[in-house]
């Protein structure tokens, strides 16, 4: 396993996946400018760029407390709208990388820790995690896809039940809302995040990344559109596996 660590995350190679590891633990993994920054560039350094699956994580008590709030609270409009396209981007980038991502998660995962999670393709949780979005209680609000992706996973009603009231889920609701796609006993969320992960890998990466691409266009396509996306999709890969 190869590895180079610097600052606030962690990149290591387990075979063909790539693992991102958030390291702020002094301050529960909150989400820094910094730590973005860094987490970006592992996004998109050799390590992930040349893997078959990613797992994020940010080891085994913790996955992230959320934004760092007071450091965006000193911005103006203009230095948030500059922060959306420099580190805060990351969301994006994570949810459009190519590789299936699976997102292990303990402890907090909250904010923009839970907006981070939801970028991922499968969250798995072990039984101490805890989900939410707590902006609102903040006075601001979830504002790097969390809401987006929230609405497109369990619809505008629960949203705003998770959201307005600013509340924190425990795993077994978050399984049942499907936030999750498996709970495991407490510390045991990465190993079976790399079991899943080394399952991705082993199918064809053009397949995944194609199907990957699908999925996210058919969440808001009409069906008809939805329906010759797959057919197209599945004409151009037929003779490429």
């Amino acid at each position: 396993m190869g590895a180079a660590e610097a600052g606030t995350v962690h990149t290591a190679r387990h075979g063909s996946v790539a693992v991102l590891t958030l390291r702020r633990e002094a301050k529960l993994n909150a989400l820094s400018t910094r730590l973005e920054a860094e987490l970006l560039a592992a996004v998109r350094s050799e390590p992930v760029r040349t893997s078959r699956a990613v797992v994020i994580t940010g080891g085994l008590t913790v996955f992230s407390a959320g934004a760092d709030v007071g450091e965006l609270r000193e911005m103006t409009p203009e230095a948030i709208a500059a922060y959306y396209r420099a580190s805060g981007a990351v969301y994006e980038e994570v949810a459009d990388l190519e590789q299936p991502v699976v997102a292990a998660i303990a402890g907090h995962c909250l904010g923009g820790g839970l907006e981070l999670a939801l970028a991922a393709d499968i969250r798995v949780a072990d039984a101490t995690a805890r989900l939410g979005l707590p902006e609102v209680g903040l006075g601001i609000l979830p504002s790097s896809g969390g809401i987006t992706r929230l609405v497109r996973a369990v619809g505008p009603a629960r949203t705003r039940d998770l959201v307005l009231r600013a509340r924190r889920m425990p795993v077994a609701e978050a399984r049942e809302w499907g936030l999750l796609s498996e709970v495991t006993p407490e510390g045991a969320h990465m190993e079976r995040a790399l079991q899943i992960a080394g399952e991705l890998a082993e199918h064809p990466p053009l397949a995944v990344s194609v199907t990957k691409q699908v999925i996210a266009a058919a969440t808001d396509a009409p069906r008809e559109s939805a329906l010759l996306l797959e057919r197209l999709a599945y004409a151009a890969l037929n003779r490429t596996g």
